[in-house]
């Protein structure tokens, strides 16, 4: 008897843990850090999207709320930072996502790199160009190995995918006039090849492990870099706890970066003690030459 009522416990346990997990798939929260960024003159609100994963289990209900909740937050430059599509999705009629993403407007511009399964889903050079050029018509601007002064202090750069593109940080920095300079690559490893000079580097890609189990930590662990999952990075280190608190300082002049939790799934439809997250950053200028201070809320 004992035995029975125990499995069914553990049961029933298990069950109500998938249900829970699959129903933080459709959830996310809009968290805002703060940081101070070299070469700003005056503060910008970036609004950071990552890893959306149209497709089987993301769909056009998720990805209007993500659209809604970032207009709602009045960003001055929204950012997304690859993994528009998930696998085998580049065959298939990926219009409605291009109707919500064509409602994203900010000041400033919408920027865009590719991600891995953007590379994947898109798998020819033919299906690249027309899905860029199809963003294009939308308002998103790829900026994969290229960059925007959109700001008399502010820079926006790009570079293409880690695993799969060919990055070419040169190009990206090329036409860089002066100011703050924010650098989006997909995946956060290309954050040791980044100079200590780049402001500020966004990435995704690591889902913050999408699925993080009590003892046992991420079940995904998309990054070489393995403690790079999520918050607040410096060149190939973790500067915060796995709690999200303050970035520590760290010597050696690293590359600031921040890591996205991003907003959609692959590979199978759950997250658990890992919310996706919706980005914002508010930036302003250092309060003495050269400083740095980043904070959460």
């Amino acid at each position: 008897m004992f035995r029975r009522a125990l499995t069914t416990t553990i049961g029933w346990t298990a069950a109500g843990a998938l249900a829970l997990g699959v129903a933080n798939t459709y959830r996310f929260q809009t968290t805002t850090h703060r940081a101070a960024l070299p070469g700003l003159t005056r503060p910008v609100r970036i609004a950071h999207l990552s890893d959306l994963h149209y497709g089987v289990f993301m769909r056009r209900r998720s990805v209007r709320r993500w659209v809604q909740a970032t207009r709602a937050a009045r960003p001055d430059v929204i950012v997304v930072t690859g993994d528009f599509l998930d696998s085998g999705v580049g065959r298939r009629r990926h219009g409605k996502l291009l109707a919500e993403l064509a409602q994203l407007r900010a000041p400033l511009g919408v920027y865009a790199v590719w991600g891995n399964h953007d590379w994947t889903s898109l798998n020819t050079n033919a299906t690249r160009q027309q899905f860029a050029e199809q963003l294009t018509r939308v308002g998103v601007r790829l900026i994969n190995n290229a960059g925007v002064q959109v700001r008399d202090d502010l820079f926006v750069a790009g570079v293409d995918d880690w695993w799969f593109g060919q990055q070419d940080l040169d190009a990206a920095l090329r036409d860089h006039a002066g100011g703050a300079v924010v650098l989006l690559a997909h995946n956060p490893d290309y954050l040791s090849q980044v100079p200590a000079w780049v402001g500020l580097t966004l990435s995704g890609h690591t889902h913050g492990g999408q699925v993080r189990l009590p003892l046992v930590g991420p079940l995904k662990r998309r990054s070489t870099l393995l403690n790079v999952l999520r918050g607040w990075v410096r060149g190939d280190r973790v500067v915060q706890s796995p709690a999200e608190g303050t970035p520590g300082v760290t010597p050696g002049g690293q590359a600031l970066g921040f890591v996205s939790r991003g907003l959609g799934v692959t590979g199978v439809p759950l997250r658990w003690d890992c919310p996706a997250e919706l980005v914002l950053l508010d930036l302003h200028a250092p309060q003495e030459p050269g400083a740095a201070h980043t904070d959460s809320d």
